[in-house]
């Protein structure tokens, strides 16, 4: 009997179905990664058109995202460049902690801006980074807040900052109501008693006022989509390689010579 007329069991049929139910499998999650890749690239697309757009002031700002905005009003402004004028409110600063820069642990400084437009309203910057005290870890770093004089800020509209994990009830620090993990901006506003617009603004001038501003670049993440793309139609073309020459080529082309009898 030749090696193509030697008949095949069940454990042959076993064998080439669960091949195919693997190779449909990765080939079906490859084809949902490339499909979620052309939807980052519909939204890098986006962000960057709304980079693009000329500034957007205060005054409108605050219109778009005011308190009673909702988040579906005020999501279009995100990531536009923003030029506010106003006066800094020091006594309401928050430090972040646990955040990082560069690789460095410290604090993110967030400070609200009285807007100078007609209407007034506030806006929370997130003004920069600062590097903590590891000596002390209730000592704040020295920031330089002018409280008097109007300042103008440079930036780029942002959601509330990132929410790190944290244990039920701790939102601060050592009893410290100024450095806290995360903060919400409804509760923020309700502490504070300021009318604080639903989104941030992420200041980009240059470092200054003992902080650092190396914020990292905006990007929709569309390059691991490809990359989790091309290991899943990588997988299933290696099983189908294995399959072809363990269950194809050495069972029925080459087989293993038999041992005399």
């Amino acid at each position: 009997m030749t090696a193509l007329q030697r008949p095949v069991g069940l454990r042959f049929w076993l064998i080439a179905l669960a091949a195919l139910a693997c190779m449909a499998t990765t080939a079906s999650l490859g084809r949902w990664q490339l499909s979620r890749a052309a939807e980052k690239e519909a939204l890098q697309a986006a962000l960057d058109k709304r980079g693009r757009m000329p500034a957007i002031d205060g005054a409108s700002l605050f219109a778009s995202a005011s308190p009673a905005a909702t988040a579906a009003d005020a999501e279009p402004l995100v990531h536009r460049v923003a030029l506010l004028e106003g006066r800094w409110l020091p006594a309401h600063t928050v430090f972040l902690d646990n955040r990082q820069m560069q690789g460095r642990p410290g604090f993110f400084v967030l400070t609200p801006l009285q807007l100078s437009a007609p209407g007034g309203g506030v806006v929370l910057v997130q003004r920069g980074w600062a590097p903590r005290n590891f000596q002390d870890r209730t000592q704040l770093p020295q920031i330089q807040t002018p409280a008097d004089a109007n300042v103008r800020v440079e930036g780029r509209v942002a959601a509330s900052p990132s929410r790190l994990y944290e244990f039920q009830g701790a939102d601060s620090v050592q009893g410290s109501s100024r450095i806290r993990q995360n903060l919400d901006l409804a509760a923020f506003r309700t502490e504070t008693g300021l009318a604080l617009a639903n989104l941030t603004v992420l200041q980009t001038d240059a470092a200054s006022d003992g902080l650092q501003r190396d914020w990292p670049v905006v990007g929709a993440g569309v390059d691991k989509h490809y990359g989790y793309a091309f290991q899943w139609f990588g997988l299933c073309g290696l099983i189908a390689l294995l399959y072809v020459w363990f269950q194809l080529v050495r069972r029925f082309i080459c087989p293993r010579s038999q041992p005399a009898a």
